[in-house]
């Protein structure tokens, strides 16, 4: 008999914000949305092969007819989700899955093949008691290493005005949100 060996994935989004009118700046209705948030980015990381895909709105040839269509991003995620055994993000199920199958739905895409689910935000506040369960924050007590500082919203309003420069900067915050979270997976997982 031969051992399968699942394929784990770990996986982080990056998304664009809901942009809106508002008729003040504190705890305010949105009036009327001029567009829904998308996915600007993704970074995707097989466990144990080493091999990382980061893709961006601003590498389809799409993007100069519409910058927020993020159907190719979504179809490039489905790919990997169909693949995957085991998906690995860091407040995966409330935030990246969620926000994931909404743009599948969107573009009409059907689920992926099974996958089981594995949120490190919610194996760190199972079993441990830190001050933050932030990845960056956990990152820097296990001494595994940060973030990439983006400097703020900035970074992603310059994204959506089409900055190459910020583009570029924000692939590799992403990157490094994946390799940050499959150090922290790889530390928490005898626990789980």
């Amino acid at each position: 008999m031969t051992e399968t060996k699942l394929k784990t994935l770990l996986l982080d989004i990056e998304t664009a914000p809901n942009l809106g009118y508002t008729w003040g700046k504190y705890e305010q209705d949105v009036v009327k949305f001029v567009h829904e948030w998308y996915i600007m980015c993704f970074t995707a990381k097989w466990l144990d092969s080493g091999k990382t895909v980061t893709m961006a709105l601003c590498d389809f040839a799409e993007y100069d007819q519409d910058s927020r269509n993020d159907k190719k991003l979504a179809e490039e995620l489905h790919k990997l989700l169909d693949e995957a055994d085991i998906v690995v993000a860091h407040n995966g199920d409330k935030f990246d899955l969620k926000r994931i199958h909404s743009r599948f739905v969107v573009h009409g895409l059907t689920p992926p093949s099974p996958y089981k689910s594995v949120d490190t935000l919610k194996v760190v506040k199972k079993y441990f008691g830190f001050n933050s369960n932030k990845l960056n924050d956990l990152g820097e007590m296990l001494n595994l290493g940060t973030k990439i500082d983006t400097g703020g919203f900035s970074l992603w309003e310059d994204c959506m005005n089409g900055n190459k420069a910020a583009w570029k900067k924000m692939k590799a915050y992403n990157k490094q949100d994946v390799n940050l979270l499959e150090k922290v997976y790889l530390r928490v997982r005898p626990w789980m």
